[in-house]
């Protein structure tokens, strides 16, 4: 069992900065690759970012390319999400979840975070 709790939400003007935290307990966190998903409202859960667990190579989704980047500290078993130049439509609860390997579809990971609520305003 792995548990993800996400932290960094909250409210940001389009253009600013916002660092999501994934920290993980239980089983051995490097074992896992993580990925962030997020769910717009009114709309599905979509894939954002991964990180693989073996060397760190790291995967996004067109819409944030060059804007969000995905980390992440075996040591203090933690992923995280830098989000620089956000724009309203970033506006989603994101979440994280940890898999055995890369995926972007939301049932190729096994455990999820409770999620954190991103909100940005023009």
């Amino acid at each position: 069992q792995v548990q993800l709790v996400e932290s960094g939400g909250g409210l940001v003007q389009a253009g600013g900065s916002l660092r999501l935290s994934c920290a993980a307990s239980g089983r051995t966190f490097s074992s896992y690759a993580i990925s962030w998903f997020r769910q717009p409202p009114g709309k599905e859960r979509e894939f954002v970012a991964a990180i693989r667990r073996i060397d760190g190579s790291t995967y996004y989704t067109d819409s944030v390319k060059g804007r969000f980047t995905i980390s992440r500290n075996n040591a203090k078993n933690t992923v995280y999400l830098q989000m620089n130049s956000v724009k309203p439509e970033d506006t989603a609860v994101y979440y994280c979840a940890a898999g055995p390997m890369i995926g972007v579809t939301a049932r190729q990971y096994d455990y999820w975070g409770q999620g954190t609520q991103v909100t940005v305003f023009s």
